[in-house]
């Protein structure tokens, strides 16, 4: 049996890469799809497939009034203003969440957590998707353990509204778990320009760029005396995150409760 997908924030260059990938996946089905933004319109000929027989929705009630929506699983890639209340609604109304879009709070994804276990639903909520995004982050955390410093720089498109990123904090943590120890710091550092050193986050220095024709990338800089270690990821296309994405559909069914991190899929099964 097909799994029933709903897509959140269709008309976005993440949601129109989840729609294609949804639409070529052997078990999957496209039941439904919502942009406010692109309401009426037929989603796959948004995302350049023609036409599905898919309108777009203008909200999420108004999608799951469609045949089959129910107990579908909803794919969120929305705004970060935008995902909580999503998220939220889909539990209530008895569906899986998949969702990409960072810059939520502890206190609002713990909140996510409890609704999702009240109802017996998952939820999986991971920064990035890529494959290699995620060995990226696992290499610098096994990395950090043996050198002493270590800095972040993430740099995505001009459109991205959270600074930093997500995989750059969850990578920051994953340096934290593995060290069991905060980075050393020089007390006598002086910054000319405030803001210049970047952010910091347990010790980790995170410097995050905005540009125009940009992606997603990250680098993780590691330094000893006399050397130093540079891991880089970079998505080319945001067809690298659709595996991801495909996977986290796939097995957010056998869950209870938010996953995060597409770690906890490739490497805790």
């Amino acid at each position: 049996m097909a799994i029933r997908v709903i897509v959140s924030g269709a008309g976005g260059k993440m949601g129109r890469e989840v729609v294609r990938a949804v639409r070529g996946a052997a078990d999957m089905e496209l039941v439904a799809a919502v942009d406010p933004s692109y309401a009426g319109r037929d989603a796959g000929e948004l995302a350049g497939l023609g036409f599905t027989g898919v309108p777009v929705s203008g909200s999420l009630a108004e999608a799951l009034a469609r045949d089959g929506a129910h107990g579908a699983c909803l794919v969120d890639f929305t705004a970060p203003d935008a995902v909580y209340a999503n998220v939220m609604q889909a539990l209530e109304a008895g569906l899986r969440v998949v969702f990409g879009t960072t810059g939520l709070s502890d206190q609002e994804l713990g909140q996510i957590d409890r609704a999702a276990r009240e109802r017996g639903l998952g939820v999986i909520h991971a920064p990035n998707f890529a494959i290699g995004a995620v060995l990226m982050m696992r290499f610098a955390a096994e990395a950090a353990r043996f050198f002493d410093e270590v800095e972040i720089i993430e740099l995505h498109h001009d459109q991205k509204k959270d600074a930093p990123s997500g995989t750059a904090v969850k990578t920051a943590e994953m340096i934290r778990e593995a060290r069991g120890r905060r980075s050393r710091r020089l007390d006598a550092e002086t910054e000319v320009l405030p803001g210049a050193r970047g952010g910091e986050l347990d010790g980790v220095r995170i410097h995050s760029v905005r540009l125009p024709g940009l992606v997603a990338h990250q680098e993780v800089i590691l330094g000893l005396p006399g050397q130093t270690l540079t891991i880089r990821h970079d998505s080319l296309d945001r067809a690298s995150f659709m595996p991801g994405v495909l996977l986290a559909i796939r097995k957010v069914g056998e869950v209870t409760g938010l996953v995060y991190g597409l770690e906890r899929l490739l490497f805790e099964a």
